[in-house]
């Protein structure tokens, strides 16, 4: 059971990933070290976070029906991915070493984080636009929910590229849309570990409270900021994430 501080510093913790998460997708990056810093080991730690990470989503849904007005149809088919994506992963956490993702997630996420940046160049040739419910960049974007389910470290960078070349609508619907589905990716990741992973409920209920109330919040402070202005910071800071990676993998 955690002490009174260590629930203040989970609320805490989970308000500022929430905001982070609409904003620049690093959500996971505040909130694991959180867990981890209250003495949980590094898989219930990952167990929890998820499962915590539901309710970031919930909020920003929640927050962000002006960006995804017209979106439902869409949403709906990509829910269905996006579900499929994160019970994989789950799964492969459940049953895989540590080690075969970690060895491919900094290579993943600096090229995401790359198309990120060039996203407005990409889409001014014809092969890069936006092409829909097609059956490859679908295929991509369940690969990247799979990713989510099993870690996410940056996972959200993955998630809007790849729905990038599938939503052709400005930046900040298809960052709503990305909030809105890693829900239910995160969602369905949790349904797994809440039946076969130890997760810490005790921990749970402040980090998702928090989580839930920066993802209402991280809307509004997001259309405050332009655009293009968001996508690179979004690029930076994941490619900040890859090196870390990379570091902390291939040393």
């Amino acid at each position: 059971m955690p002490t009174p501080e260590g629930l203040l510093l989970l609320f805490v913790a989970g308000m500022v990933a929430g905001t982070v998460s609409v904003l620049v997708s690093l959500a996971s990056l505040i909130s694991y070290p959180a867990l981890l810093a209250i003495g949980l080991p590094p898989v219930s730690a990952n167990v929890t976070n998820t499962v915590a990470l539901v309710f970031t989503g919930v909020g920003a849904a929640l927050g962000s029906r002006r960006e995804l007005t017209d979106l439902g149809p869409m949403l709906v088919r990509l829910a269905m991915a996006a579900a499929l994506g994160g019970v994989a992963g789950a799964l492969l956490l459940l049953v895989l070493p540590a080690r075969a993702f970690e060895l491919v997630a900094p290579l993943l996420v600096a090229g995401a984080s790359v198309v990120v940046l060039a996203g407005p160049r990409l889409r001014e040739r014809e092969r890069f636009k936006p092409v829909g419910l097609r059956p490859g960049p679908v295929a991509g974007y369940t690969a990247t929910a799979a990713y989510t389910g099993y870690f996410g470290a940056a996972g959200g960078v993955l998630a809007f590229a790849a729905l990038s070349s599938i939503i052709d609508r400005p930046f900040h619907d298809v960052n709503a849309a990305k909030n809105t589905l890693m829900a239910v990716a995160n969602g369905a990741a949790a349904a797994v570990f809440i039946l076969a992973g130890p997760v810490v409920w005790a921990c749970v209920v402040p980090l998702a409270l928090g989580m839930f109330a920066g993802g209402l919040l991280g809307p509004a402070i997001a259309r405050r900021v332009d655009g293009g202005v968001l996508r690179v910071v979004v690029g930076a800071c994941g490619l900040m994430v890859a090196a870390v990676l990379a570091w902390v993998t291939y040393t």
